[in-house]
């Protein structure tokens, strides 16, 4: 069975709502064969990532960076998941060959007035890592509407259905 990690911390009631939505899409009952794993940032593991087929990443964006929680786990996973940088600090030119290299990935961040450096940041990191974006960034400014359930929803069905059987 494909394993999908959830790596998300959800401390205002926009994120929770958009996390609700984006875990119902990934449960959705169309989709089968798929192990949702949801981790706290502060509490995943490298045995999580590279026991996991695919990722959603979910975070708020804080001062024009992702969140404090989403960067510890990065600081903490990177380099045990076979995450590599060149000397100028980037991805390395040839692309990863980190064993996570080509999974799929998801993103949804949520901001009061921007979101643009947590979605960079992330995807830098990301990027760095050799993974495959394999849908399009949520990004939410504000409150949290019925049309971004749905996009959230559908970001959760998205991941779990390229994993399902």
């Amino acid at each position: 069975m494909a394993r999908l990690l959830v790596v998300q911390n959800s401390p205002s009631r926009s994120l929770q709502r958009l996390t609700q939505a984006v875990l119902a899409g990934a449960h959705d009952p169309e989709i089968t064969g798929v192990e949702v794993v949801e981790r706290n940032p502060l509490d995943a593991t490298a045995d999580d990532v590279l026991a996991a087929d695919g990722y959603l990443l979910g975070t708020a964006a804080h001062f024009g960076y992702m969140s404090g929680a989403l960067k510890h786990f990065f600081d903490t996973t990177f380099l045990q998941v076979g995450g590599t940088l060149d000397d100028s600090g980037g991805g390395p030119a040839g692309g990863s060959e980190s064993p996570t290299a080509r999974r799929p990935f998801g993103l949804w961040v949520h901001g009061r007035y921007d979101t643009t450096g947590a979605v960079r940041s992330v995807l830098s990191i990301v990027g760095a890592l050799g993974w495959t974006q394999s849908a399009p960034v949520l990004e939410v400014l504000g409150d949290v509407g019925e049309r971004h359930d749905e996009a959230a929803y559908d970001l959760g069905a998205t991941l779990a259905a390229l994993l399902g059987s």
